[in-house]
């Protein structure tokens, strides 16, 4: 899918995508990517999620699944390009 079609989704689209292909390629980096640029409200609500035990990515692409675009408040733009340069870069 070329970029101006991917710019085209919504937030949501575009996050099952990312998260889809992330997920297929366990793919660590872009879920640890996307954390750093949570607002720090959202990364307190998931401290437990990221403790460092075993399930510690499965739990976090569970926090993520939690969080749409309309909860990324100020993050959602650069939530959302890097949804975009994710999927233009692996799709």
């Amino acid at each position: 899918m070329d970029r101006s079609a991917l710019e085209s989704l919504s937030t949501d689209e575009l996050h099952a995508k990312a998260f889809a292909l992330a997920e297929r390629r366990f793919d660590v980096g872009f879920f640890w990517d996307l954390l750093k640029h949570l607002p720090a409200s959202m990364r307190a609500a998931g401290d437990d999620a990221f403790s460092g035990a075993p399930a510690a990515v499965s739990d976090a692409v569970e926090l993520f699944r939690e969080f749409r675009g309309d909860h990324l408040g100020d993050a959602e733009p650069l939530i959302r390009a890097k949804f975009v340069d994710y999927l233009a870069a692996h799709s």
